[in-house]
């Protein structure tokens, strides 16, 4: 007998799954929905903030993509996707799950060994910059800026200095670059005519008081 949902229209998701089966997550959402469910909205609305940033742009980069199961928000938003991180581990996870509906470019690459190929109009880093050493930073943030357009724009995201005192172990672990938000913005004026940077806790990015925001969002524009 032919399973059928009550109400009509939800029939679609049993065909979808029938069909396509079931979307898995990746190796980093799989851990944090086991250990720390709410953390996965946290993490979709910052995609989103970024998403609705570069809506419309044809070629835009992702650094640090991790699984980059949240990296189909953005995709929903922009022509092409190109998404890298320099641990093989997470891009075979990310290229075995990928979906033919949301096609990304993925691949192995080390921003500290140079500029990633090709030229974007927007390029993000999310959960990245806190992970590179004070003294590789400039590295980092030269390579990224030499593979952004003239005009493009950057979204650099990471949990501010103050949150530290209240992060979980597996947070704070690989965390040698926090910064405050005066901090991240002295860091990134070198490299950007105007940068913007904003508040977050939870999922509500403001221009609140930063000393008490849990993560920092810094948008950059006008490359020097």
């Amino acid at each position: 007998m032919e399973r059928k949902t009550r109400e009509q229209q939800y029939n679609i998701m049993l065909e979808k799954a029938e069909h396509g089966g079931l979307t898995t997550f990746g190796l980093m959402t799989n851990q944090a929905w086991d250990d720390d469910p709410k953390r996965l909205a946290f993490t979709f609305s910052r995609y989103k903030f970024v998403a609705k940033l570069m809506s419309g742009r044809k070629r835009v980069l992702e650094i640090g993509c991790a699984d980059a199961l949240a990296s189909r928000i953005v995709r929903q938003e922009v022509e092409d996707l190109t998404a890298i991180d320099f641990d093989p581990i997470f891009i075979d996870d990310v290229k075995a799950r990928m979906s033919p509906k949301w096609p990304i470019t993925c691949f192995v690459h080390d921003m500290l060994k140079g500029p990633p190929p090709g030229n974007y109009q927007g390029i993000y880093a999310l959960d990245v910059l806190e992970h590179i050493r004070p003294e590789d930073e400039a590295v980092f943030l030269t390579n990224m800026v030499s593979s952004l357009e003239p005009h493009g724009v950057a979204i650099l995201g990471m949990p501010s200095l103050e949150s530290q005192a209240y992060a979980s172990p597996i947070s704070r672990a690989g965390h040698v670059n926090c910064k405050s938000m005066p901090q991240l913005k002295s860091s990134l004026e070198p490299y950007f005519h105007n940068v913007f940077v904003f508040s977050m806790n939870d999922e509500i990015v403001h221009t609140g008081y930063h000393k008490m925001a849990q993560y920092l969002m810094a948008l950059c524009c006008s490359k020097r």
